[in-house]
């Protein structure tokens, strides 16, 4: 486990591997992260979705690999069980700090294989003195032979607008959470949409979204489960070519309301 810390306080436990069933497909998360007054604003191991892990990143469909964790939506069939987990393994560090750190992970299929290299940074900085800034950058290259398709359950015949998978960050239970992103206000208007900004409005917090780019959209739930995502393949799937590579930076401005 690495910690991020700001002024002296702790604001967010980045967890390396955890001790978690091979299902909900192990991977590195950020939990709990925190406002600087010290509220949690993630999640881990909810019952409605365990594998949902706190902050982080996951594809439910990358070339057949789920690493996402739970079930597989299948055309025609729904959500099965099928053994096709993989996981996301850390590698090697690249550099560490207080506040900052830097490391490799590969991306495995449920034999080993590797489907994407990735370097990822994670930053926190401090904005003032109610709220900071977390900084997920992340570049993942397919170092095979054969094209990587990402894929989500909406475009595998679910529709619904499941287009989730990417940065995803799972909310704490709340009874009180607001959206907005731009003039849009409703749940059903911002998921699949590319407004530069999202923000999660609650009683005591807020966060503030950005970083989609090309066709990124942002997946949004709120009644069904408290989740925000930046959607890397929403409606139309994203292929890494051999050697080619996909780079994103996401921001997330964490405040005391």
């Amino acid at each position: 486990m690495s910690l991020l810390s700001l002024r002296g306080k702790i604001v967010a436990e980045y967890v390396i591997d955890p001790d978690i069933d091979p299902t909900l497909v192990p991977r590195p998360y950020l939990h709990p992260v925190r406002t600087l007054t010290g509220t949690a604003v993630t999640d881990v191991l909810p019952e409605d979705h365990e594998w949902h892990l706190g902050a982080g990143i996951a594809m439910p469909d990358v070339s057949g690999t789920n690493l996402w964790g739970g079930r597989t939506y299948v055309h025609g069939q729904g959500y099965v069980w099928l053994p096709d987990h993989g996981r996301i393994v850390h590698t090697g560090w690249r550099s560490q700090s207080d506040n900052a750190f830097a490391h490799d992970l590969h991306w495995l299929s449920p034999n080993g294989t590797t489907l994407l290299e990735e370097q990822r940074e994670i930053r926190a900085e401090a904005v003032d003195d109610r709220s900071w800034r977390l900084t997920v950058s992340t570049r993942l290259t397919n170092p095979g032979k054969a094209l990587v398709e990402l894929r989500t359950p909406a475009l595998n015949g679910r529709g619904e607008g499941a287009g989730y998978g990417g940065f995803f960050w799972r909310l704490p239970p709340t009874i009180d959470v607001e959206l907005s992103a731009g003039s849009l206000r409703a749940e059903s208007a911002i998921n699949g949409s590319a407004t530069p900004e999202l923000t999660v409005s609650s009683a005591r917090y807020s966060l503030t979204f950005s970083g989609l780019a090309d066709n990124d959209r942002w997946f949004a739930r709120i009644a069904e489960y408290p989740g925000i995502g930046a959607s890397l393949a929403f409606d139309q799937p994203l292929v890494i070519g051999p050697g080619c590579a996909l780079s994103r930076t996401y921001h997330v401005v964490i405040a005391d309301r």
